[in-house]
């Protein structure tokens, strides 16, 4: 309906103003956001979805072309209003810019149109109601951002529910919609998904499991694990994958609170937003599947976890492959804090940290090499003296009784340095404003090398305060020797165990092992928490007494690894 209005408005101008002088001969529209780039604009095909009866010769860059032709049909180009053009300023006088070059003048119905070469008063009048229709879109998206904010609190979800949950309908909190029979959704927890939803993060989270071995788990058994259904049924693949895992492992809604703004679902080709972006309820608003702590565990798992494989044996990605590493992915270098990858050299094998030259942080070798032998027999003394060996309380408590609140003192320094140097980037970045008002006339140069610096400070504090962050959310707990308990005594030569075994005792007990180049030696740290006692019983049992499950088999459903905490050195 609006289109063949805008041509009736036109018809009428050009019949009012120059009669039986001009006729229009080209129908030229888009239907597409108007706040475009130039560039991006007339491309869209949202007009072959309606049947308009305005016949149509193109898009803007179909008129801008024809426009540059020496035999063009047309001497000049009118619109209803003028942000009919674009609803942004800079566009709008940008194409009017590049029809003035080339003599062609852009008309609209609701300006006098004057041929005796007098604009002043137009061009006022025109870039005045551009800026107010500007004014108005922008005004337009901030109140429905407002809106989605609202909407957000108050727990309504937007979309499809996520797997796990289910769309309960409640009554419409506006009396008028309400009586219209008007509804909105909130979420409720799904007696038969969400219970998977929760055993996809005990996964994640107790046994640091990847996503597709996640997916290949829950495929083992869909009764009881359904796999999620495509909003379009017939794109549904009927079983677990990669992304679907992904796509729960990621989603903040499990948490209890409402999440708003995760993609950019209308820009930026649907791209996921940082989570600084997101907007969160201020408190919970449905029942929760997972708790916060987990779930921002097992974000932690993923930034751990970056680049790794779970399953044993060679990497099936690249075809070269002829031999799998039993260390990989626990092995990171102290110098830069990449992930080791393995090498075999002369019938030996190697884990080795070479990054890029851009990459490599000042003092770091161009290659670092570190033999598989030493490590495996350093990490199995480890585990036979420290974790399964007789006097393993008795180790730690003697290590405990040399020990002071050392760790809580640095812990605390190291927070109170970030907050120092977010006070001074702050003080820098109130520096820079200070010196662009001390100048009267700055100069564009001036203006963007101030600009640039802005943006520089303005990065560094982005990370020092998500740094803050994530050592403010760090929890330092008391040790608990007693855990050891749990565990039974005994030998084991893990160079001897296969492969799946071994990565099964060590993912497990969640081993990390750090090279330090310069003292020639790698520090082993493991996890023990009360609640993944039972996961890495198992496991120990399976290489000590031969008994356990498996490792294809189910293990016990646990929740919480805290990847931060008290973390003791070795005793010589």
């Amino acid at each position: 309906m609006s289109l063949p209005r805008q041509l009736a408005s036109s018809q009428t101008a050009l019949h009012t103003s120059l009669p039986d002088r001009a006729v229009i001969v080209a129908h030229f529209y888009d239907i597409e956001s108007g706040r475009k780039d130039l560039a991006a604009r007339g491309f869209g095909r949202g007009h072959e979805r309606f049947n308009i009866p305005v016949p149509r010769d193109g898009g803007i860059q179909d008129l801008l072309l024809e426009a540059s032709q020496p035999d063009r049909r047309f001497d000049a180009v009118i619109c209803e209003s003028v942000d009919r053009i674009a609803r942004r300023t800079y566009v709008g006088t940008q194409i009017e810019n590049t029809l003035e070059k080339l003599g062609i003048p852009l008309w609209a119905s609701d300006e006098p149109i004057t041929l005796n070469g007098k604009r002043s008063s137009q061009v006022l009048t025109r870039r005045v109601k551009q800026g107010v229709a500007e004014w108005y879109v922008l005004e337009m998206l901030e109140k429905a951002w407002g809106g989605f904010e609202v909407h957000t609190e108050q727990g309504f979800n937007v979309g499809r529910p996520p797997y796990g949950y289910l769309a309960h309908k409640v009554l419409h909190p506006v009396a008028a919609r309400r009586e219209q029979g008007a509804t909105k959704h909130v979420l409720a927890p799904d007696p038969v998904r969400g219970p998977v939803v929760q055993t996809i993060f005990e996964m994640r989270v107790s046994e640091r499991f990847g996503y597709q071995a996640i997916a290949d788990r829950l495929n083992r058994d869909l009764d009881r694990y359904p796999p999620p259904v495509a909003t379009a049924k017939h794109r549904s693949v009927g079983k677990w994958t990669y992304s679907s895992v992904r796509e729960v492992l990621t989603n903040p809604k499990y948490t209890g609170y409402m999440v708003w703004n995760r993609k950019a679902t209308t820009s930026a080709g649907g791209r996921n937003n940082p989570p600084e972006a997101w907007i969160w309820s201020s408190a919970p608003t449905h029942p929760a599947l997972v708790s916060v702590e987990i779930f921002t565990d097992a974000q932690k798992v993923a930034r751990d976890r970056e680049g790794s494989r779970s399953c044993s044996g060679p990497n099936t990605a690249h075809t070269d492959t002829r031999r799998s590493y039993a260390l990989r992915s626990y092995m990171t270098c102290g110098l830069c804090g990449r992930r080791m990858f393995g090498k075999e050299s002369r019938g030996r094998i190697y884990y080795i940290c070479r990054p890029a030259r851009a990459y490599r942080p000042e003092g770091h070798p161009a290659s670092i090499w570190v033999r598989e032998e030493p490590l495996m027999a350093g990490l199995t003394e480890f585990f036979n003296r420290e974790v399964f060996g007789p006097h393993r309380r008795e180790r730690l408590h003697v290590l405990l009784s040399r020990l002071d609140d050392t760790h809580l003192r640095e812990h605390q320094e190291r927070v109170e340095a970030a907050e120092r140097q977010i006070v001074e980037l702050n003080q820098r970045k109130e520096r820079i404003l200070d010196s662009l008002e001390a100048v009267d006339d700055p100069s564009p140069v001036f203006v963007n090398s101030l600009n640039e610096r802005a943006a520089t400070i303005g990065a560094d504090l982005e990370a020092k305060q998500a740094a803050l962050r994530e050592l403010r959310d760090a929890t330092l707990t008391a040790p608990c020797p007693d855990l050891l308990n749990h565990f039974p005594t005994g030998t084991v030569d893990l160079d001897l165990l296969p492969e799946p075994t071994l990565r099964r005792l060590l993912d497990a007990f969640a081993v990390e092992m750090r090279h330090d180049k310069e003292g020639n030696q790698v520090d082993v740290q493991v996890t023990i928490t009360p609640e993944t006692t039972e996961t890495q019983r198992c496991a120990a049992n399976a290489v000590i007494a031969g008994g356990g499950a498996d490792a294809a088999s189910d293990h016990a459903a646990m929740r919480v690894v805290p990847p931060t905490g008290f973390e003791p050195a070795l005793p010589p």
